[in-house]
């Protein structure tokens, strides 16, 4: 039976598998997904698969109650066997396995696996966000905004809802997510940017006002009211508690980890598919926002912070950003002269 977007769906999947991660024959490539999650891109992922001459393995299992280490226990050990010995893989999970014990020993320095993160995804969110994208000209932008921002040394960020976050930049690698994961290591969806600040120069408010989450429960969606967190020295000592933020209060105090309170990196949204669904790996895309994550620290930002139980991310609309002075983005607007440029290829 035919279903809704399947020839969209064949199309981002096969851009996915041969044009993103250039999948060879032979080589091994895992497709893994949990009960939540849309089975559908799990199978038009084999399929490309499949044509492309690799040993495809769809690893489906019941779905963990939290992120990363925090819902680990509830892994089959068929699934950690699976995925040590991958050459390429594709996270579709609901619940991440990103930031899990094996997922940290899998992308240790020197692995040959390529890891691609498209985590709660549906057909129409991934031909937005990837199967319609023209990956040469969002390769052109990204790679110019990350080359700016990695030269600066001090930067700030405002939001109409109340983000005004000032931070300094050290010499730390960043995430550039333009459509290449063909060499081994962490990659991500489409149209981020994302780095680890020097964690003890982060000073200000930052403000939530897209939507939350952090796994299991803590998923937000779409906030229907903002989530202020007062920071000093890269550390969240105060939350302004409005029905969201109680929650996220409640939830850093029952983790009673001490390491979840500090922000581990912030990120750019650039995806110029992207809009505000409630998920998070589409909604820290959207154009023009900034995002930020706290608790766990993943070794590829080479931060101060490391480990922590799970991982919290927010999204801030409509940012407003200054590098060493020069304003690039005004309320979500492109406005530096060569930026602005590149992202009308974009048709923002």
């Amino acid at each position: 039976m035919i279903q809704e977007m399947e020839l969209e769906l064949a199309v981002s999947a096969h851009k996915t598998v041969n044009e993103i991660l250039n999948v060879k024959p032979g080589e091994t490539l895992l497709i893994t997904i949990d009960s939540k999650a849309d089975f559908r891109l799990a199978a038009a992922m084999a399929r490309a698969g499949e044509c492309a001459g690799a040993k495809t393995m769809i690893a489906y299992h019941s779905t963990p109650p939290a992120y990363g280490k925090a819902g680990e226990a509830w892994y089959p050990d068929s699934l950690v066997g699976a995925i040590e010995r991958t050459d390429a893989w594709i996270e579709l999970n609901h619940q991440w396995i990103y930031c899990s014990t094996v997922w940290e020993r899998v992308m240790a320095r020197g692995t040959k696996t390529r890891y691609f993160h498209l985590g709660k995804m549906d057909p129409e969110s991934l031909w937005r966000c990837l199967g319609a994208l023209d990956l040469k000209c969002l390769k052109e932008f990204m790679t110019t905004v990350a080359n700016m921002t990695q030269a600066a040394k001090q930067m700030k960020i405002t939001t109409p809802a109340g983000t005004n976050v000032s931070f300094n930049n050290a010499e730390r690698p960043m995430t550039n997510e333009c459509g290449d994961a063909s060499t081994p290591g962490v990659h991500f969806m489409l149209g981020q940017i994302g780095w680890a600040p020097l964690e003890e120069s982060i000073e200000g408010e930052i403000v939530f006002d897209g939507s939350f989450s952090g796994g299991g429960p803590m998923d937000l969606g779409v906030l229907r009211h903002p989530i202020k967190l007062i920071i000093e020295k890269g550390k969240i000592v105060e939350i302004i508690v409005q029905e969201e933020a109680n929650q996220v209060k409640e939830w850093l105090a029952g983790l009673n980890d001490e390491r979840m309170y500090y922000l581990a990196h912030t990120c750019y949204g650039f995806n110029p598919g992207a809009k505000l669904t409630g998920e998070c790996t589409e909604d820290e895309r959207i154009w023009g926002s900034t995002q930020w994550g706290f608790g766990y620290q993943a070794s590829l930002f080479e931060g101060a912070l490391g480990d922590a139980i799970t991982h919290g991310d927010g999204i801030c609309l409509n940012s407003s950003v200054w590098i060493d002075g020069t304003q690039i983005l005004d309320q979500g607007k492109v406005i530096h002269p060569e930026l602005a440029r590149l992202a009308k290829k974009l048709g923002k």
